[in-house]
């Protein structure tokens, strides 16, 4: 995984390749809207949403594709059907291109997320 040094979300978008800033702002424009309660911070050198002090949702722009870490397994197990047939790894759904990117899908998985208490399992 390609790590960022950028020291905020803000400077971390504006580094961004001009192909993908627009997306991946959107992007947090999206976990800001449905992530009430978290809080917004970079970690491992990328965007990242937690609550009470735990990662939950994290997003990057890689070398050959754009990832959305969904750290809550309960909410990646609730979605099985649905994430199916989209390419996972290790709890990250990856998009090769900003047009591939499903936000009606990452809308529903951040809503679930953010309505799912308790500790990220």
């Amino acid at each position: 995984m390609v790590q960022n040094s950028a020291e905020d979300v803000d400077q971390y978008l504006a580094e961004l390749p001009e192909a993908r800033r627009g997306a991946l702002t959107a992007l947090r424009a999206l976990c800001r809207a449905e992530l009430t309660g978290f809080r917004e911070v970079m970690a491992y050198g990328m965007p990242a949403y937690e609550r009470d002090a735990t990662g939950e949702v994290a997003f990057a722009s890689q070398k050959q594709y754009i990832s959305v870490c969904l750290l809550r397994t309960d909410v990646r197990d609730a979605f099985a059907d649905r994430l199916a047939g989209h390419d996972m790894g290790e709890g990250c759904l990856r998009f090769r291109t900003p047009e591939k990117i499903d936000f009606t899908l990452l809308r529903d998985l951040l809503r679930a997320t953010a309505a799912t208490p308790g500790p990220a399992r």
